[in-house]
């Protein structure tokens, strides 16, 4: 649960969670620039595994696309392009993306997105028992169970983690 005194506002992501009538709980943390799933993961006691980042990238004409991601595992682009039939996959700009998403970089949640994009999602983050996500803001993260990104949000899985190096 949420930290006690803590009051975490609407975010485009949690109103997207409560329309679709999502259970989720809440998990802010304090922010640290560049300190990405590792920090969350150590400030809230979790696994990074548990861990699960939003990343907007395109594909080689420009079209925006989201990949969910274990924490503490990098995407090998090659095999994600291969999956879903595209040439090539690169990460976005942090403006690129936060013009497709709607969200700062760092705060970007694949719930409530501004733009309709495709969204992957790595297919062991589905075994897990619950993950962790971004929440829609920088230092807020909301748990649920994994299959909400399968069954609820659409996310296609897909095969392309690499350890993190």
């Amino acid at each position: 649960m949420a930290k006690k005194g803590i009051h975490v506002s609407e975010t485009p992501a949690t109103a997207w969670l409560r329309a679709h009538g999502v259970a989720f709980t809440e998990h802010p943390y304090e922010y640290v620039d560049h300190g990405g799933t590792a920090e969350s993961a150590r400030q809230l006691g979790l696994p990074e595994h548990q861990v699960v980042k939003t990343l907007v990238m395109q594909d080689e004409k420009a079209r925006p696309l989201v990949v969910l991601m274990h924490g503490d595992r990098q995407v090998s682009t090659k095999n994600l392009a291969r999956q879903i039939g595209a040439k090539s996959v690169e990460p976005c700009t942090p403006e690129v993306a936060q013009r497709h998403s709607g969200y700062q970089v760092g705060g970007t949640s694949p719930f409530g997105l501004r733009k309709p994009m495709p969204v992957y999602v790595e297919d062991s983050v589905l075994a897990l028992p619950r993950i962790v996500i971004n929440g829609g803001r920088r230092g807020y993260l909301v748990g649920l169970s994994p299959v909400v990104l399968r069954d609820v949000l659409g996310a296609r899985p897909v095969q392309c983690a690499l350890a993190a190096s």
